[in-house]
């Protein structure tokens, strides 16, 4: 997979609007260095460099805001193992696969670092827009912590492709996170709760004491970056707000006071709805060992009343798959599932505008409008109409276009 010369424009063109919801009637996006220069209204004729879309839907590409593109394995504790070289190859395809779905921007919620982001950004790898920040910090015991009970080594060593790292007590949290800003990582994360991947923690716990939440805050906020914090239960979700996390990664048990702190913060929800989806059918079969598996269905079933709570009440809402291994097919039919609780516009937003705003993005990414970067999905039907289009790429992508150039597939 390569990226095309460059259009010079791109004509007849319906604009799709996901903010208005509208489309626009056909026509013209004047491309430049990337970026869009101009938008005009009427269908010119073709001429040199010029990409007919032939009157098809023009959107602006899709933004996942939470991804793993290292996760080659549902068996997350295999991967400090790995060879790092064995891994950015297998990232390379992932990145690649990506975007031929669409998403022309992602964000990696553990495990990506300044590498990937430079061969992104370098062409070495053709992929999406990645923003990365670099290992997550847990706490020991916690989510990122991928050592069995009988495990007491731990190889902390930056370059071992761990997609966290342990550190306990206020000062080291700082130290780990100075560590992944210091490389130009665009945000930190850290684990609130438990998870379904690790292996010795409960879902239902809460992980890093409120010092050591408050330090990986401050360090964001002194670099003009945020925290984005993995958690399930309301009591985790609600303590990670108040403490000033910015993004909340699942939020399956969220309740009431949650959804007050996330409007009071202007915080952000992104939930994940596919991967417990594709856990619970495929989880053994790609490599979820069967400790994990055994967790899934304490999160499974109440995502979808999250997303109906948090929606109903306008909280700031993320498009996001984390998903692993062989599950990365499933990408897109995260816009399936949570067509049952919103309107084709509102997921349309949380993976245009609203991850836009998260990523500090807006005007960037997730429109098409002149100063924006040149990344663009021609349709072949309108999403706004039926959301469920964009569940699968092949049929409904007829082009991707990143940085106003065509993505060849193979």
């Amino acid at each position: 997979m390569h990226l095309d010369t460059a259009v010079s424009s791109i004509i007849n063109a319906r604009i799709l609007d996901v903010e208005s919801g509208t489309l626009s009637e056909p026509s013209t996006i004047e491309i430049a260095d990337g970026e869009i220069t101009a938008v005009r209204a009427g269908a010119t004729t073709i001429a040199s460099g010029a990409f007919d879309a032939g009157g098809r839907v023009v959107s602006p590409g899709l933004i996942d805001g939470h991804v793993h593109v290292l996760a080659s394995t549902a068996n997350l504790s295999d991967l400090g193992g790995e060879s790092p070289y064995y891994l950015a190859a297998q990232a390379s395809r992932l990145l690649g696969d990506m975007l031929s779905r669409g998403f022309t921007a992602v964000r990696d919620a553990g495990g990506a670092d300044f590498g990937l982001a430079a061969a992104v950004n370098e062409e070495l790898i053709t992929g999406p827009r990645l923003f990365f920040g670099g290992k997550a910090l847990s706490q020991t015991g916690g989510h990122a912590d991928m050592r069995g009970p009988g495990t007491h080594v731990l190889d902390r060593h930056m370059c071992c492709p761990n997609i966290g790292i342990v550190c306990d007590g206020a000062d080291a949290v700082r130290k780990a996170a100075r560590e992944n800003l210091r490389t130009g990582a665009d945000h930190i994360k850290i684990m609130l709760s438990g998870g379904v991947a690790s292996p010795t923690d409960r879902v239902d716990s809460t992980q890093f004491s409120d010092e050591e939440i408050r330090a990986a805050v401050e360090e964001a906020d002194a670099a003009n970056r945020y925290v984005l914090g993995h958690a399930y239960t309301a009591r985790s979700v609600n303590r990670g707000l108040s403490l000033g996390v910015r993004s909340i990664e699942h939020g399956n048990l969220i309740d009431e006071k949650s959804v007050e702190l996330f409007l009071e913060h202007d915080a952000f929800l992104v939930p994940t709805l596919v991967t417990y989806e594709r856990l619970k059918a495929d989880g053994a079969q790609f490599g979820l060992p069967e400790s994990s598996q055994k967790k899934v269905d304490d999160v499974l079933y109440a995502g979808i009343d999250a997303l109906a709570l948090a929606t109903e009440h306008g909280v700031n809402i993320v498009y996001g798959s984390d998903l692993l291994g062989g599950m990365h097919p499933h990408q897109n039919h995260e816009f399936v599932i949570r067509s049952q609780v919103q309107t084709p516009q509102q997921v349309m937003r949380s993976a245009t505008t609203t991850a836009a705003r998260l990523l500090g993005q807006e005007g960037r990414l997730g429109v098409v409008a002149e100063g924006a970067h040149a990344d663009l999905l021609v349709l072949d039907a309108n999403p706004l109409d039926d959301v469920t289009v964009l569940g699968d790429a092949e049929t409904a992508i007829h082009s991707v276009f990143k940085g106003g150039r065509a993505v060849r597939r193979p």
